[in-house]
């Protein structure tokens, strides 16, 4: 599909989208549970799909509604043998799940979309092997043998959040429970605690500090019966940068201002930016306001890059956004794709190492771009496109469908121009 955003200002009132943070660790605990559980979801995407695609291949049975999920669990003790797990381009699914395979002895083939092959698995699956398990890669193919055991498991702190989150979740199914100990420093420690969050609400004794987690023996999983997935910061950021690039008076409403989501920083950093921010309830407010550039540490909101990068375009003077290297490992090389998208539009950017310089406070020529079949990407362009005196083109704009469906009819309710074609 190919996009075209005409300049136009961003204002109103939007419902922010579920998370699918939240969703991926609430259907695999209901899945895992004693009964039946209802999860209060009104969006859904292609990652949450893939997760509930996956659990129902294990032998859960979730069912989607108008305005959720029922989720009836699979019976841990006889599991779907020989399952095959689509988990398309979802890293979440692929890392959550496959050790939940293995402590379930499923004996699966997971199957591997896009760039998500090449994104790292190694100490996830060398940790796996020491424990028990037999497992085989094969291009886009990866399947497991043999059952998981608990104990002691290493795992590097700096690679993925959602190595421990899939062994979390593994753990709660043995006996024995487990421990994880984290070597170097931990990144994206919040999406840990949002793990250790649902796992509380399903009744499982876990627990965590800096580096160290446990599971501790006995632990079950006990559906609360009914649970709701809050709002997603990751996207509404997208919203709440538009309007501060200087497009108009913009409320995001569905939000946890306490949430244990890593991304509600970004009010924060678009105060920094000067940029009004009003929270009150569960809305915030963003207004636009003369902004300057700042200096961002990346290290635990990669995905907010490149929604903070857009707004860098509108600040006056230099953003430097550092300890994001991460982010060559996503569903692009996002740090090469932001700033060649960006650099595409006429902004003044620069790729470093492990991150991105910007020199900002002029207006964009527009232009086309492709997206790189990465959701984040095509959502950037869209609202770049306020910054430029032409239109924006995007190519493979679709990529949006990964977390956010409805974007670009969201774009249209708040004021954007949008002509999509073949």
């Amino acid at each position: 599909m190919e996009a075209i955003v005409y300049p136009s200002m961003l204002s109103g009132t939007i419902k922010a989208i579920a998370s699918k943070s939240c969703a991926h660790r609430l259907l695999i605990c209901s899945s895992l549970s004693d009964k039946k559980t209802f999860i209060s979801c009104e969006e859904s995407s292609e990652d949450i799909d893939a997760t509930v695609r996956c659990l129902n291949a294990l032998g859960a049975r979730i069912e989607r509604v108008w305005d959720g999920f029922e989720v009836m669990p699979l019976n841990p003790s006889d599991a779907v043998r020989n399952a095959v797990l689509d988990c398309g381009e979802s890293g979440s699914t692929l890392r959550f799940l496959l050790p939940v395979a293995c402590a379930l002895g499923s004996d699966s083939t997971f199957l591997m979309g896009g760039r998500l092959p090449q994104r790292p698995m190694r100490d996830l699956i060398e940790a796996l092997t020491r424990h028990g398990c037999m497992l085989d890669a094969c291009g886009a193919e990866l399947k497991t043998s043999g059952r998981l055991r608990g104990g002691s498991f290493t795992l590097p702190g700096n690679v993925s959040s959602q190595y421990v989150s899939g062994l979390l979740f593994a753990l709660s199914l043995i006996p024995d429970g487990g421990v994880i100990e984290l070597t170097g420093e931990t990144e994206s420690k919040n999406y840990i605690m949002m793990t250790l969050d649902a796992l509380k609400a399903f009744g499982v004794k876990a627990e965590g500090g800096d580096r160290n987690f446990a599971v501790k023996p006995g632990a079950k999983y006990v559906s609360p019966e009914n649970v709701s997935v809050e709002g997603d910061w990751s996207n509404a950021a997208f919203w709440l940068c538009a309007a501060a690039m200087g497009t108009g008076r913009l409320k995001c409403t569905g939000l946890n201002i306490n949430s244990l989501q890593g991304d509600r920083e970004i009010a924060e950093i678009l105060s920094e930016f000067g940029a009004k921010i009003e929270k009150t309830g569960d809305a915030v407010t963003a207004i636009p306001n003369e902004l300057r550039g700042v200096e961002v540490d990346a290290k635990n909101i990669p995905d907010l890059v490149p929604a903070i990068a857009a707004v860098a375009v509108a600040a006056k003077g230099k953003t430097v956004i550092k300890n994001a290297a991460r982010l060559r490992i996503k569903e692009s090389d996002r740090l090469y794709t932001v700033s060649k998208t960006l650099s595409d539009l006429g902004a003044d950017i620069e790729e470093t190492a492990d991150g991105l310089i910007i020199n900002g406070g002029e207006e964009l020529c527009g232009g086309t771009v492709d997206a790189f079949g990465d959701h984040r990407i095509a959502m950037m362009a869209a609202i770049a496109a306020a910054r430029c005196v032409n239109p924006v083109r995007i190519r493979n704009a679709e990529a949006v469908r990964k977390s956010y469906p409805a974007f670009f009819e969201d774009l249209v309710s708040l004021g954007g121009k949008v002509k999509k074609g073949d």
